[in-house]
C-alpha cells in the first residue's frame, strides 16, 4: 500500500499527538476567488472553549495537506497552498460541493446562518462534521441539525454505503477513532437511505488533527493513511452525486 501522507513522515510514535495548548490566529482574509478548482472550504461559527474558535481548529495544515495528497491520487486539480472559510451564510457557498466543520460540539447559529446552510444542502451541497466527541457534543450537533434540516434523522453508516467506496475501497470501518469508539451517521434527502447523503459526522474521530500532523512522525502513518482515504471518498462522493 502506498503511503499517502504528506512528504517523509517518520514512524507514529506510541500513543496520539492531541498538540493541546497551541494557539491559532484567525486569518484576516482567507478567501481565494473561485477559479474552479477544488478548494477546501472551512465553515466559520460562533462558539468555542479555547484561545483559538473551534471551527479555525488544524488550521491551515490541515486544509492543506488534504488538498495537496487530493490532487497527487485523483484527478482533481486543488488550491494546494490556499483555502477558503466560509460563513453558513454566505452566498458563494454553493460554488463548493463541500464543506468541512471542526469542532460542531460547540456549534451556535443564527437564523441567517440556518437558511443558508439548509439552501446549500437542499441544492446539492454535502457538509462533514469532525472532531467532536461524547454525549454533549453529539447532542449539540444534533440540535443545530434539527434546526437546519426538521425532518431529518441521523442514520448510522456501514461500509457498505457508497461514500466509502467512492475511491478507495474502505471494507472495514475505522472503530477505534481519535477520542473513542468510533461511528460515522449520515443525514439522506428525504431520510432515504437510497437517495443523496447530504452529511456524515464522525463521531469520537478527528480526521484533522490526522492531516495536520501526517508530515510530522507524530501520528503514526498507517492512520494518517487512514484519514485521508476517507476524506478522499468524501470529496469524489461529494463531486459525482
Amino acid at each position: 500500500m502506498a503511503a499517502l501522507v504528506v512528504g517523509a513522515a517518520a514512524a507514529g510514535q506510541d500513543g496520539w499527538f492531541r498538540g493541546r495548548g497551541r494557539s491559532v490566529t484567525e486569518p484576516e482574509n482567507a478567501r481565494v476567488e473561485y477559479d474552479g478548482r477544488f478548494s477546501f472550504v472551512r465553515l466559520r461559527y460562533q462558539g468555542g472553549f479555547r484561545r483559538d474558535p473551534g471551527w479555525l481548529h488544524d488550521y491551515p495544515r490541515a486544509d492543506w495537506h488534504f488538498q495537496r495528497i487530493l490532487e497527487e491520487i485523483t484527478y482533481t486539480r486543488t488550491l494546494r497552498d490556499e483555502s477558503n472559510i466560509l460563513a453558513l451564510d454566505d452566498p458563494d457557498l454553493g460554488l463548493y460541493p463541500l464543506v468541512y466543520m471542526s469542532e460542531p460540539g460547540f456549534w451556535t447559529l443564527n437564523e441567517a446562518e440556518m437558511l443558508g446552510l439548509r439552501g446549500y444542502l437542499q441544492k446539492g451541497g454535502f457538509i462533514v462534521f469532525d472532531d467532536f466527541r461524547g454525549a454533549r457534543d453529539w447532542t449539540n450537533l444534533q440540535q443545530r441539525m434539527e434546526e437546519v434540516l426538521p425532518e431529518a434523522r441521523w442514520v448510522p453508516l456501514d461500509a457498505t454505503h457508497p461514500i466509502f467506496h467512492s475511491f478507495f475501497d474502505i471494507n472495514t470501518l475505522i472503530r477505534q477513532g481519535y477520542y473513542g469508539e468510533a461511528a460515522f451517521l449520515g443525514i439522506f434527502e428525504d431520510n432515504d437511505p437510497q437517495k443523496r447523503l447530504l452529511a456524515i459526522a464522525n463521531y469520537n474521530h478527528d480526521l484533522g488533527e490526522l492531516w495536520e500532523f501526517s508530515d510530522t512522525g507524530w501520528v503514526p502513518v498507517d492512520l494518517s493513511n487512514e484519514a485521508y482515504k476517507y476524506g478522499v471518498n468524501y470529496v469524489i462522493y461529494a463531486m459525482t452525486h
